[in-house]
């Protein structure tokens, strides 16, 4: 399926980007991998963690131009990801979504759903997946590029 299927399937809506708002999107990345990388509790490591991974799915979607419907947002936006990034993106797709199932039940359901190495790869896979999607972006909508 293609981003604009999915918009006819009423999952995305059109969304047009300005290079402000993908600013503020990276500044919450960065906020959150610091954040992330603090002497906090691994389960709110991971949960600020998840938040920079899903911040930069969000910055890809917008970018194409469209936006995640209400319902499912979070697993809409991820599974975005192969689609704009291509197939070789999938596995990275699937680890995000375990971790929006894991943060899930840290945020809601217990404490000690994640221990100290899922935080830390999480983290580590973020800060890569970050660079990945500034070159991306500097490629695909240079326009888009904060200064």
């Amino acid at each position: 399926m293609t981003l604009q299927q999915w918009c006819s399937n009423g999952w995305l809506r059109p969304h047009t980007p300005s290079s402000q708002e993908i600013a503020n999107l990276l500044g919450i990345v960065e906020r959150d991998l610091a954040d992330a990388r603090s002497a906090i509790s691994d389960d709110w490591r991971f949960g600020i963690a998840y938040n920079a991974a899903l911040k930069l799915c969000t910055v890809l979607l917008y970018a194409e131009g469209f936006r995640a419907e209400r319902s499912l947002q979070h697993v809409r936006t991820i599974q975005a990801l192969p689609l704009i990034l291509g197939p070789s993106r999938k596995n990275d797709a699937i680890y995000l979504d375990a971790c929006r199932a894991k943060r899930n039940t840290v945020e809601y359901d217990c404490v000690g759903g994640a221990s100290q190495a899922d935080a830390d790869e999480l983290i580590e896979f973020v800060a890569t997946f970050r660079d990945d999607v500034l070159a991306w972006l500097a490629r695909a909508h240079p326009n888009l590029v904060p200064p």
